[in-house]
């Protein structure tokens, strides 16, 4: 990892520089160091294996320049963008800024580069984080990452040798490999650091942060039976391997699945599923571009009701404590708390610098958003514009776009797993899906799904029968799901979703009703 002060000083003598170039009006310098560190699981019972695999680890570092420059007077200014990977010279700034020039297009609605929040946008919770990532993962050893998979492996199988259930299967413990047992999955930590400069604020601002993952699928190959777990937190230290024990549990908890028939069922949504769910389906809703673009499926609906009175939902990127914080965005703005729905209302949209300007000076705001910007200024506050790619983590080689940091799901009347099973009666526990999508265009609010493990029929208010994994298809449409909710648990778990950036503190929902379609059924005779 770079130091940091070696990114501070980078991007504070990069501004100087690109100051005195007559033809730039306005810049902004971004450099970032982010790593990323992985490590396989595989462990399979009947053939040799590892059980760790693959540790590896992935470092981008650089230097990212955004330049206005001087235009004609038909075009007006001109924007672009340029980048330059793993040197911090001067050489690189020059390349960089020149990349950026060649870059540059005239773009009418650029407004300007960020500037300062007024007073009374930076709100509560806004820059008080400080130290608040794990210095023992910014210095990890290799040896180090290994253990970390390795405590998922010990964990689970600790739980596959412990069950009663698989040893009365196996005739005894010591033929408990003959069922084929197996986990993968990974263990990925992720350090970042960043530093920010520009004519508009030209104080250097640095951040750095910290975050663990692991996402677990174990199996009893025997049995047709899988289950997952999955693991979120920002130090090293509170990593203890839980991922591969839930996993393993609930691979065990699934020995003798069943096909259930196509049918609407009223369903309870496990903590997966209604991340899946925000992630692909709701969080792009709630994002400024897409009412600029009026794909949202929510357009010009905020002040409206758009879900059941019993749901809450805001992002908080700086939540102390929680695994998506950030002190700054990669816009060098203050992150902070936006209220994207409350009590079951659209109050808010996600944002960075660019689309709000662009929202503000829209002469259609008001009928994409369904009311005036200019009276309700807090809708639509600058806290998300954060650098993120496919890569994991904030990179320098990308503009700002809009993501969320930590989401929070609330319901108005707590309830635990238990009270919700009650409060269904007969249905479906839905744990885990997959290949969620929108159908017809964000807009339309259709999606799809398939139900892939971790899911029972909930009987007489308690679990009951496993349903066998990847015999169910989801089709819906996600504004009737949220009009639907019966009730959310107070008990909410980090999510991190396959390639997201953001974390979904995910409770369970219970929906009143959901289409499920039997699939696969030619799997039977095969």
């Amino acid at each position: 990892m770079i130091p940091l002060a070696t990114l501070k000083t980078t991007v504070q003598r990069a501004l100087q520089k690109i100051s005195r170039v007559k033809d730039v009006q306005e810049a902004e310098v971004f450099a970032s160091s982010t790593g990323h560190l992985t490590c396989r699981l595989n462990f399979t019972s009947e053939i040799p294996c590892n059980g760790v695999e693959e540790p590896k680890s992935f470092e981008s570092y650089g230097i990212g320049i955004r330049a206005v420059f001087t235009g004609t007077d038909d075009e007006g200014p001109r924007v672009g963008f340029g980048s330059e990977a793993r040197d911090f010279s001067p050489a690189a700034v020059h390349r960089a800024l020149e990349k950026a020039r060649q870059n540059a297009v005239p773009d009418p609605e650029f407004v300007s580069l960020p500037a300062p929040l007024p007073t009374s946008q930076i709100g509560r919770g806004a820059h008080r984080l400080t130290r608040y990532h794990d210095p023992a993962i910014m210095d990890l050893k290799s040896a180090t990452l290994v253990e970390a998979g390795w405590k998922v492996i010990n964990e689970a199988l600790r739980t596959f040798t412990s069950s009663p259930q698989l040893a009365a299967l196996a005739g005894s413990k010591d033929n408990l490999a003959s069922l084929g047992l197996i986990v993968g999955g990974d263990v990925s930590l992720i350090q970042q650091r960043i530093a920010i400069t520009s004519t508009r604020m030209p104080k250097v601002q640095t951040d750095e942060s910290t975050l663990v993952t692991s996402l677990v699928t174990a199996m009893v190959e025997q049995q047709n039976a899988k289950g997952s777990g999955y693991s979120a937190t920002t130090h090293l230290a509170k990593f203890k391997g839980e991922a591969g024990s839930e996993a393993a549990r609930n691979a065990i908890e699934a020995s003798e699945g069943r096909r259930i028939p196509s049918g609407t069922y009223a369903v309870i949504l496990g903590p997966q599923p209604v991340n899946d769910l925000m992630v692909n389906l709701i969080l792009p809703s709630l994002s400024a571009d897409t009412f600029y673009a009026c794909q949202s499926a929510f357009l010009g609906e905020i002040s409206r009701p758009i879900a059941s009175k019993l749901l809450t939902v805001y992002d908080h990127g700086a939540a102390r404590g929680m695994a998506g914080s950030k002190r700054i965005t990669c816009e060098g703005l203050p992150t902070g708390r936006i209220n994207l729905i409350k009590e079951g209302v659209l109050t808010g949209l996600l944002s960075n610098h660019y689309e709000t300007q662009r929202l503000l000076r829209d002469p259609q705001a008001r009928e994409k958003l369904g009311l005036s910007l200019q009276d309700h200024a807090e809708v639509l506050v600058p806290r998300n514009g954060f650098r993120v790619s496919g890569k994991g983590g904030r990179q320098f080689d990308v503009t700002p776009s809009i993501a969320a940091t930590n989401v929070f799901i609330e319901g108005s009347v707590p309830h635990t797993t238990d009270s919700l099973l009650r409060l269904v009666g007969n249905g479906v526990y839905i744990g885990r899906i997959w290949y969620t999508y929108a159908m017809n265009g964000l807009r339309a609010g259709d999606f799809t799904c398939t139900v892939v493990g971790d899911s029972y029929r909930i009987e007489d208010g308690r679990i009951g029968t496993p349903i066998r994994g990847n015999t169910l298809r989801i089709t819906g449409n996600i504004r009737q799901v949220l009009q639907n909710i019966l009730g959310i648990t107070k008990e909410a778990r980090p999510v991190v979703g396959w390639g997201a950036d953001e974390v979904v503190y995910a409770p369970e929902v219970a929906v009143r009703e959901l289409h499920l379609t039997e699939i696969a059924q030619f799997m039977e005779s095969v």
